[in-house]
């Protein structure tokens, strides 16, 4: 229905808006947490690299506390395109230059780990989540981009993985050349993680949803300040896909990207196989079986987080590259994620930073979260419970690659500065607020303070502080998402200035509407 109104209106979004996944899989109803509660380990965070760890030490007879700022699966982990492959564009050829066969190896085994543990886990459970094995392609359509490809099928195969270079795929289009690596999987990642989440919760462990952790304190034994109360826990894992606890500067050593999905029903069968296109423009295909009809999952438009103009024109464009690869009947769901990819190309898994022993993390995974996520969080519960994790020493947080890093260090770090300066550089004209129509959002000047001012469907304003409370930078407005995002390291927030994404943990200041004057306001 959403697609036949965006055919006929241009400035229409297509598809409905909304994660298959979500739309596809029971919402979860989990109780706050209300009070003081000890346990051995707190987990923050209700995504795949959490809810997995929290699993693993609960197995292993460990009493556990998940912490959910919102709702469990919902957050990045509950918008993903939900492909289980090693196959991560161009890495090993990057990992085997800049870091060395020894951890280049290590990134590959915990990858194809995690699709094996997936499948295992989900056959011992009984798990219905639609897994699958599959081959997974990074492709190109550019001749001159070939090489880079058969560079990446050479070092694939020196670490033993199961790479071929190949000048043909399934796609219904043309491609130059592609890397296949055979015995990858796809899944419904809800069905999945919500199994295990009902195993921790009925197995020893607790999963308490609508809690904000605010603090964490690595003490002995640590302690997680909460909107809700403190748990105290011998160990802590953060897995809040930025962390919240960031003594470490993981903002400096993290770039954060959005990009956009689309459900796509075809005419015709869906490719099999999962596809990444490794060239701007970024083009990810998956198909999505267990329905009536045939559809695709079709990825794309990523940008810095806050940067890059309307992003309801990045579905319009993803639409239409839609259209001109797949005979398209109509798209059905919509929806957008954000990714935060580190410096040197690998996730950051493992003691927090010198100091903290009992404090861990996870993230950085730049968009290959389901295998990381998972490796992530069985590495976690590895180093809790005293073992040997045979791949710890390729992700753990406290590295410093310089070879790797030094470049996208500089740059990340140059334009986050350089996006605070014009913030505070950029001249004020004046404007009407009845200028901001439905649907829209400005940054005025309201007597030398930067606010924020957005108006939703029905015409009422809302009105929050523009400067982001992370690092001061001025935030954004997300027009199809209806969000302010942060340029700088990837913040977000909601109409309402409540934090939908961190590095920022505390929300916007809000403002009270009959203060802002139409004297006294001018646009940024």
């Amino acid at each position: 229905m959403a697609d036949d109104r965006a055919a006929g209106d241009r400035t229409a979004l297509p598809g409905e808006d909304g994660s298959v996944w979500l739309a596809t899989s029971e919402r979860t109803d989990y109780a706050a947490l209300d009070g003081g509660l000890t346990v051995d380990v707190a987990v923050i965070g209700g995504g795949i690299a959490g809810v997995t760890a929290a699993f693993e030490l609960v197995e292993a007879g460990q009493s556990v506390a998940v912490l959910e700022r919102d709702r469990i699966v919902e957050g990045v982990t509950g918008h993903t395109t939900a492909k289980l492959t090693s196959l991560h564009g161009t890495v090993y050829d990057h990992l085997l230059s800049e870091f060395g066969e020894r951890e280049a190896r290590q990134y590959a085994a915990a990858n194809e780990a995690a699709i094996d543990a997936v499948e295992s886990t989900i056959d011992e459970r009984g798990i219905d989540c639609g897994f699958e094995r599959t081959s997974a392609y990074t492709y190109v359509e550019s001749a001159d981009a070939t090489g880079k490809l058969r560079d990446e099928a050479r070092a694939a195969r020196r670490l033993d993985l199961p790479a071929t270079y190949t000048d043909s795929t399934p796609l219904p289009f043309e491609v130059a050349g592609a890397v296949c690596l055979d015995d990858q999987a796809q899944f419904h990642p809800r069905k999945y993680l919500l199994a295990l989440a009902s195993a921790v919760d009925g197995e020893g462990g607790h999963v308490f949803e609508r809690t904000r952790a605010t603090a964490v304190d690595a003490g002995t034994p640590c302690r997680v300040d909460t909107d809700r109360g403190s748990v105290r826990a011998a160990d802590v894992v953060v897995a809040t896909h930025f962390p919240i606890y960031d003594h470490a500067f993981f903002y400096g050593r993290m770039s954060p990207k959005r990009s956009y999905v689309l459900a796509v029903e075809l005419d015709s069968e869906p490719p099999e196989g999962l596809y990444y296109r490794a060239e701007e423009p970024y083009f990810s295909v998956r198909p999505l079986p267990g329905s009536d009809s045939p559809r695709v999952l079709v990825g794309g438009e990523n940008h810095r987080t806050g940067r890059g103009g309307s992003t309801a024109e990045r579905y319009r464009r993803l639409a239409r590259r839609a259209r001109s690869r797949f005979d398209v009947a109509s798209v059905e769901h919509r929806w957008s994620t954000q990714d935060f990819a580190s410096v040197d190309g690998v996730p950051f898994v493992g003691e927090h930073s010198p100091g903290t022993d009992h404090v861990y993390l996870a993230t950085g995974f730049g968009g290959w979260g389901m295998t990381n996520g998972t490796a992530a969080g069985r590495i976690l519960a590895d180093r809790i419970l005293g073992r040997e994790s045979p791949w710890a020493e390729v992700f753990r947080p406290t590295r410093l690659n310089v070879g790797a890093s030094a470049r996208s260090l500089i740059e990340h770090n140059a334009d986050a500065a350089g996006q605070f300066l014009v913030d505070r550089l950029d001249p004020s004209a004046a404007v009407d607020l009845d200028e901001v129509d439905p649907g829209e959002a400005a940054v005025v000047n309201v007597r030398g303070e930067s606010v924020g001012v957005s108006r939703d469907a029905d015409g009422a304003y809302h009105a929050v502080s523009a400067v982001c409370p992370h690092m001061g930078c001025h935030v954004e407005w997300n027009d199809a998402e209806r969000s302010w995002d942060c340029p700088c390291h990837g913040s977000r927030f909601d109409p309402e200035g409540r934090v939908l994404d961190t590095p920022a943990v505390e929300d916007l200041e809000r403002y009270d509407l009959p203060e802002l004057t139409l004297t006294d306001a001018g646009r940024e």
